[in-house]
C-alpha cells in the first residue's frame, strides 16, 4: 500500500488543487442544465455533493500545493476524495442514461467519458491516481450499462464495445504517461545523485574551479573560492573583474589570458592574489578555452586554481640553499687554491734545496742521510697536497676526460719503466704481461697511467718479497668497441673481505696500523675509483690475507684506426744547446735563490725581478731569451705583468716565451695564465728535470710544432 501511495500522488494533488474553483463552477452549470430534464431535487442533491467533495479536495490537497511533504494518511484521504467525486459524476451520468430520453443518454455517455479522460489525464503521476480516477469510475460506468434500467432499449452490444475501446485507449495513454513519468523520475533521481556528488566534490575541493567569459565576466565559481580567498562567490560576482589580483600581476595576467585564447587555447600561469584579509597568496592556474553549445556564441574560459604558497616557499628555500651551497663551494675552491699555493711555496724551497744538498759532495755520513730524509718527507707532503687537490677536482666535476688514440699496453710499460728502480730497491720483480690482440683504442691514456701508478705504487709499498705483475687484457665488446682490463697483482700482505668493502672510500685504509707502518693519505684509491667511473668503467679488488692482492679496473673503449702518438717517457735532464739569458720574476727571495742554484751549473745568465712592475721595466731595457714568471706577487701580479709585456711596442716583447712558474696549479688557474699570454706552465714545487726540459724546448722552438703540445705529449 505504501508503494502505491507514493509521492506521485502529491504532484497529482497539487495539480488538482489548482482547478477546484473551476470544477465547482462547471458542476453548478452541469447541474443547472441537467435540471431541464432531471428532477430538480436530484440535481440540487448532486450539485451539493460535488461542492462538498471539491471542498473536501481543497483541504486535503493544499499542503501538497504549498510544496509540503504529505504523509500516508493525507494521501489516502485524497485518494478517497478523488474516488468519491469521480464516481459521483458517473452517478449523474447514470441518471441521464435512465431518464428515457435519447438526448440524455447521449449526454450521459459524454459525461462519463469526459470525467474518465479528465481523471486519467491528471493521474499520470501516480498509479493509485489512475486506479481511483480512471479504472474504478470506468468499471462503475460499465456496471451501470449492464445493470441500470435501459428505458430506450438501446442495443448495448454496439455501445459497450466502443465504450470499452475508448477506455482502453485512454488507459493506454495513461500507462504511457506513467512510464514516461517513471523515466523522468529516474532521470531526475540520477541527476540529483550526480548533482549531489558534484556538490560534494565542489564543496570539499580545495582547488577553485571557475567559468568565465573572455572578457573576464564570471559565470561560475566553486564554493572553495571562499576558503581560498576569503571572499564568497556572491561577493566576487558583485565586484569588478581582476579586483583581487596583486597589483603587479594585474598588469600582465589579462594579456596572458588573451594571448592564450588567441593561441594555444591552454596555459598554466603562476601569479599572486590578495585575500580578503589582505594576505598575499601565490596560486597556479590552468586556463583552458572551451566552446559553448551555441556555435554563434564566443568561447568561454575554464580555470582550475590551487594554492602554491608552500611550493613557492620551498622554491625560495631551495634557491637560498643553492646560493649558500655555491658560496660554500666557491669558498672551498678559494680555500683550496690558497692552501695549495701556500703549501707549495715553502715546499718548493724545501724540496729544491734538499735535492741540491743531497747531491752536494761536501756532505757525508749522517748529514747525507738526514738531508735525504728531509727530501723524502717533503715529497710525501707534496703527494698529500696533490692527492687532496686531485680528489677535490674529481668531486667538483672539474676533471675532463680526453679521447685520443693510444696503445693499450703503453701506459703499463711506461709505469713499469718508471717504478722499476723502486721495485729493485726492495728486491721485487716488476713485470708486464699482455693477453689477446691489443688493438689501438680511443681514450684517456693519461688517466689510465694515473690509476696504474697508484696501483703499482701501492703494490710495491705493501709487498716485502716476491714481485708485482701487471696484466693487460683486451677482449671484444658490443659495437665497434673493446673491453680493456688491467690487473696489478702482488705477493704482499693481502686484505680481508671486510677491508676490501671500504677500500675505495676516501680517507680509508685497511686498518689504522697501515698508515702508521706504510704511510699514505687514504685518498689514492678513492681518486682511482672516481677516475675510472669518470671514464665509464668499473674498479675492484680481490685478496687473500698473507698471500697478496689483485687490483683491477675495466674500461669499454672504442677501437680506432687513427695513428697512435708515442707514449711520453721519463727523460733525463735536457742539455741546453746554448747559454740563455733568463729573467726570473719571483717575489720570494728563497725561491729566487733556489732557481739560481738549480740552474747555476748550466752557465745561464739570470736577472731577477721581485714583482711584475720590475719585470716590465727590465723587458724595456734589455733583451732576454725566456721569462720565468711567478703569478702571485705584490705591486703587480704575474698575469698583469704578462699582459703589460705583450702590449709593449717591442717585437721581442710579443714573441719572448713567458713560462708561468707558480704554485697556482688548478685547471682554471692554468687557463688564466694562458689567457694572459703565457706560453707554458710549471707548477711548484719545481722539478729540476721539467724546468730544464721547458728551457730546452722554448729556447729552440720547432717551426712545425707547438712546444706546449710537444711537452704535453
Amino acid at each position: 500500500m505504501t508503494s502505491l501511495l507514493d509521492d506521485g500522488l502529491d504532484g497529482l494533488a497539487a495539480a488538482v488543487h489548482r482547478g477546484v474553483a473551476l470544477r465547482m463552477v462547471i458542476a453548478v452549470a452541469v447541474g443547472a442544465v441537467g435540471a431541464m430534464s432531471l428532477p430538480i431535487w436530484f440535481c440540487s442533491l448532486w450539485g451539493a455533493g460535488i461542492i462538498a467533495g471539491e471542498t473536501w479536495c481543497y483541504f486535503v490537497t493544499r499542503r501538497q500545493f504549498a510544496g509540503e511533504a504529505a504523509g500516508t494518511g493525507l494521501r489516502l484521504n485524497y485518494v478517497a476524495c478523488l474516488l468519491i467525486v469521480t464516481c459521483w459524476w458517473i452517478v449523474f451520468g447514470a441518471a441521464l442514461w435512465s431518464s428515457g430520453r435519447p438526448e440524455n443518454a447521449a449526454a450521459a455517455v459524454a459525461v462519463w467519458l469526459a470525467v474518465i479522460y479528465h481523471a486519467q489525464t491528471h493521474a499520470f503521476q501516480s498509479r493509485m491516481g489512475l486506479v481511483a480516477g480512471g479504472m474504478a469510475p470506468g468499471a462503475l460506468m460499465l456496471a451501470i450499462l449492464a445493470f441500470a434500467p435501459n428505458p430506450l432499449n438501446l442495443d448495448l452490444a454496439l455501445i459497450v464495445p466502443f465504450l470499452v475501446l475508448g477506455l482502453l485507449f485512454s488507459g493506454d495513454g495513461a500507462m504511457q504517461m506513467l512510464k514516461a513519468r517513471s523515466n523522468f523520475n529516474e532521470a531526475q533521481r540520477k541527476l540529483a545523485e550526480s548533482d549531489g556528488q558534484y556538490r560534494m566534490l565542489a564543496d570539499n575541493l580545495t582547488d577553485v574551479i571557475a567559468l568565465s567569459g573572455l572578457d573576464g565576466r564570471r559565470i561560475y565559481l566553486s564554493p572553495s573560492i571562499e576558503a581560498a580567498t576569503g571572499y564568497t562567490a556572491q561577493e566576487l560576482f558583485e565586484t569588478p573583474t581582476y579586483t583581487y589580483l596583486h597589483p603587479d600581476d594585474a598588469i600582465w595576467l589579462p594579456k596572458a589570458i588573451a594571448d592564450m585564447a588567441a593561441g594555444p587555447g591552454k596555459v598554466t600561469l603562476e601569479y599572486r592574489i590578495v585575500r580578503k584579509d589582505g594576505a598575499v597568496m601565490w596560486v597556479e592556474t590552468t586556463f583552458c578555452l572551451v566552446a559553448t553549445d551555441d556555435p554563434t556564441a564566443p568561447p568561454q574560459v575554464v580555470s582550475v586554481s590551487r594554492n602554491i604558497d608552500t611550493r613557492k616557499q620551498m622554491e625560495t628555500e631551495l634557491k637560498e640553499a643553492r646560493r649558500r651551497a655555491e658560496e660554500a663551494a666557491a669558498a672551498k675552491s678559494d680555500f683550496l687554491a690558497n692552501m695549495t699555493h701556500e703549501l707549495r711555496t715553502p715546499l718548493n724551497a724545501i724540496i729544491g734545496f734538499s735535492g741540491v744538498l743531497r747531491a752536494s759532495p761536501r756532505l757525508a755520513g749522517d748529514d747525507v742521510r738526514h738531508v735525504s730524509l728531509i727530501h723524502e718527507a717533503s715529497g710525501s707532503l707534496l703527494e698529500l697536497v696533490n692527492s687532496v687537490l686531485d680528489f677535490s677536482k674529481l668531486e667538483a666535476g672539474a676533471v675532463e676526460v680526453e679521447a685520443r688514440p693510444f696503445d693499450p699496453a703503453a701506459p703499463a710499460r711506461a709505469m713499469a719503466a718508471l717504478m722499476s728502480e723502486q721495485a729493485q730497491a726492495k728486491g721485487l720483480t716488476l713485470t708486464v704481461n699482455t693477453e689477446g690482440q691489443l688493438l689501438p683504442l680511443l681514450g684517456d691514456a693519461g688517466r689510465i697511467r694515473q690509476v696504474l701508478l697508484n696501483f703499482v705504487s701501492n703494490a710495491i709499498k705493501f709487498t716485502a718479497q716476491g714481485g708485482v705483475a701487471v696484466t693487460v687484457r683486451q677482449t671484444a665488446a658490443p659495437g665497434d668497441c673493446a673491453r680493456l682490463r688491467i690487473e696489478v697483482a702482488d705477493t704482499g700482505i693481502g686484505l680481508r673481505d671486510d677491508q676490501i668493502e671500504h677500500l675505495f672510500e676516501r680517507f680509508t685504509q685497511a686498518d689504522a696500523s697501515v698508515s702508521r707502518q706504510y704511510g699514505g693519505t687514504g685518498l689514492g684509491l678513492a681518486i682511482c675509483k672516481r677516475t675510472v667511473e669518470l671514464m665509464g668503467g668499473a674498479i675492484g679488488a680481490t685478496s687473500t690475507p698473507g698471500a697478496g692482492s689483485t687490483f683491477w679496473f675495466e674500461l669499454v673503449l672504442p677501437r680506432t684506426d687513427e695513428p697512435v702518438a708515442g707514449e711520453p717517457q721519463i727523460q733525463a735532464a735536457e742539455t741546453l744547446e746554448r747559454p740563455l739569458r733568463l729573467l726570473l720574476v719571483e717575489d720570494v727571495a728563497v725561491n729566487r735563490e733556489l732557481i739560481q742554484a738549480l740552474l747555476g751549473p748550466f752557465g745561464l745568465e739570470i736577472e731577477t725581478a721581485e714583482n711584475g712592475q720590475e719585470a716590465v721595466e727590465a723587458m724595456q731595457g734589455r733583451a732576454f731569451d725566456i721569462v720565468l714568471m711567478d703569478v702571485q706577487m705584490p705591486v703587480m701580479d704575474g698575469l698583469t705583468a704578462t699582459r703589460a709585456i705583450r702590449a709593449l711596442p717591442l717585437e721581442r716583447a710579443r714573441s719572448i716565451p713567458i713560462i708561468a712558474m707558480t704554485a697556482n696549479v688548478l685547471p682554471e688557474q692554468i687557463d688564466r695564465c694562458h689567457e694572459a699570454g703565457m706560453d707554458d706552465h710549471l707548477g711548484k714545487p719545481i722539478e729540476p728535470a721539467k724546468l730544464l726540459e721547458a728551457l730546452a724546448i722554448w729556447s729552440s722552438p720547432r717551426e712545425d710544432a707547438d712546444p706546449a703540445a710537444e711537452r704535453a705529449g
